[in-house]
């Protein structure tokens, strides 16, 4: 078998592979990771981790002991990565049909990202009247023509008519004088030493003249329910005459910071670490559709929990932290207490298998993000971007695909969520990619994810766009609407990237990267001499 062949032996994890962390070989220990005794490979020793790196931790809290055995009130089955896709789908279809949002009327100056809740109709002719689309002449009739002495400005009261033969200084935007035939452009026209006008070009009619109604008429449908509100659509709304528009609201998110060792300033120090999920996830969380409405912090305390849980409003309620089965992991017990529905307990993902949904009473949903970073944002694409998208009326995405440059080792059970970067017609997989690094997405196009068992070169793997990147901003930006201009929430429409636009989308944006984290900068040659391994071991190099 050549060594370049990682997944041919990922049911059996190397022998000091980071990835394979302790709580990993105690899973497959304990089969954990579901199948029965027939399917589970035999127990393995835990592979050796480096003390304080992040993947010898256990990803739901950074600095928490790794536990075997989940707590004893409560043991929960991961599902599938696409299952768990699939269900916080079902879940917001649930949630919107119970709970149908009311469109609410805002100011053209509040819209920006948020989408039209009925088609846009015009309210006015546009133009509302002929207008000179140059400088120069209003004319009437063929030339020569004598001028006459006033003139039309934008802004102004049309002139007197035109008869043939005559002409009148005109401005662009200014109203045509009726009888006006064309607007001769001022550098298209000479005037004899009589004073006459005559053409240095032909004329033809209606040169230059922008008709009352050329671009729609009255009640014509400019764009359709669903349609994503940018500048260019507000100065559409605006020119048609609305001073604001009727929206789809946005659905309201609490975010629950949670842990003693976190710090929301200054350096870490004494076991204390700062909290890079705060000021990360409110803005994240706007670029998927939410209003985030509060961002609170809580220490480690059940009943503080379950007191912030039990009285939030918000359409979803995000958490951070506490998902897993140590000491001070509070948020499943305090869901079952207080009487939610586990619909996704844990999934096969790495990393961010804590990650969990729930649906509260009152008809809200709880996403439970695990408190290591990359980890974190594992949870949020594969939970709450599904979940936001529906709930806000937001279309999905063009599936998206792309060709590994390189071999990316894969967990035997679970998918991986691995940070990439567009590199011509392929995707190249980034270094710190642990589940409390930040480094590898800070500098990431995407998501990889990363079949069980890895994936070789070349092959084929679905990314996962992020909000900042070429392919999310050119997503289908109208939902899909009924014939009568009601939103079909539940499908979205047929609005496909062309391939120009997708290999496009595959180059690098913004500043040059980091090399620390950006291994595309290698040539071919050096790809080709490095273990493939090499790129998901960089999570264990300080």
């Amino acid at each position: 078998m050549s060594p370049a062949e990682p997944w041919a032996t990922a049911h059996v994890p190397a022998s000091g592979d980071p990835e394979f962390a302790v709580d990993d070989a105690l899973a497959l220990a304990d089969g954990r990771h579901g199948g029965g005794p027939a399917d589970r490979p035999p127990s393995v020793p835990p592979a050796p981790t480096a003390p304080g790196t992040a993947t010898g931790l256990p990803e739901e809290r950074t600095g928490a002991a790794p536990s075997a055995e989940p707590a004893p009130a409560h043991r929960h089955t991961a599902a599938s990565w696409p299952e768990a896709r699939a269900a916080a789908l079902r879940a917001a279809r649930a949630v919107r049909r119970a709970r149908p949002p009311a469109p609410r009327t805002a100011p053209l100056a509040d819209a920006l990202g948020s989408l039209l809740a009925t088609p846009l109709a015009a309210l006015a002719d546009l133009p509302s009247f002929d207008t000179s689309a140059m400088d120069g002449w209003a004319v009437a009739g063929p030339g020569p023509w004598s001028v006459r002495g006033d003139g039309a400005l934008a802004g102004r009261a049309a002139p007197a008519a035109l008869e043939d033969g005559t002409a009148v200084p005109i401005a662009t935007g200014a109203r045509s004088p009726a009888g006006a035939t064309a607007v001769l452009r001022s550098e298209h026209g000479r005037t004899d030493p009589q004073g006459r006008l005559h053409p240095t070009r032909t004329v033809t009619p209606g040169q230059d003249i922008r008709p009352r109604g050329q671009e729609c008429r009255t009640g014509d449908r400019l764009l359709p329910a669903g349609t994503l509100v940018t500048p260019a659509v507000l100065g559409l709304a605006a020119a048609a005459g609305y001073d604001e528009l009727p929206l789809l609201p946005r659905p309201t998110v609490e975010i629950l910071i949670l842990g003693d060792e976190l710090l929301d300033h200054g350096l870490p120090h004494d076991g204390l670490i700062r909290d890079a999920l705060g000021p990360m996830l409110t803005p994240w969380l706007r670029t998927l559709g939410a209003d985030v409405v509060s961002v609170r912090r809580l220490h480690d305390d059940a009943a503080a929990l379950r007191e912030a849980v039990t009285g939030s409003t918000a359409d979803v309620l995000v958490t951070t932290g506490g998902t897993a089965a140590g000491p001070e992991d509070h948020v499943r017990p305090v869901l079952l207490a207080a009487g939610a529905e586990l619909l996704v307990d844990g999934v096969a993902v790495r990393p961010g298998h804590p990650m969990l949904l729930a649906r509260m009473p009152a008809d809200r949903l709880l996403l439970g993000l695990p408190g290591n970073p990359l980890a974190a944002v594992s949870g949020l694409l594969t939970l709450g971007e599904p979940v936001l998208r529906i709930l806000a009326g937001r279309p999905a995405a063009d599936p998206d695909a792309a060709p590994l440059a390189d071999a990316v080792p894969g967990h035997p059970y679970d998918f991986r969520l691995v940070p990439v970067v567009y590199r011509g017609e392929e995707v190249v997989p980034l270094r710190y990619n642990g589940p409390a690094m930040l480094r590898g997405i800070a500098a990431a196009d995407a998501l990889a994810a990363v079949p069980p068992g890895g994936a070789k070169p070349g092959q084929d793997v679905e990314l996962l766009d992020l909000p900042w990147s070429l392919p999310a901003l050119c997503a289908g930006t109208t939902a899909s609407a009924d014939p009568d201009g009601t939103l079909d929430l539940g499908a979205p429409e047929d609005v496909s990237r062309s391939e120009s636009s997708r290999e496009g989308a595959r180059r690098p944006l913004g500043p040059r990267r980091d090399p620390a984290v950006d291994v595309s900068r290698e040539t071919s040659a050096d790809r080709g001499s490095r273990d493939p391994k090499d790129v998901s071991r960089e999570t264990a190099r300080p």
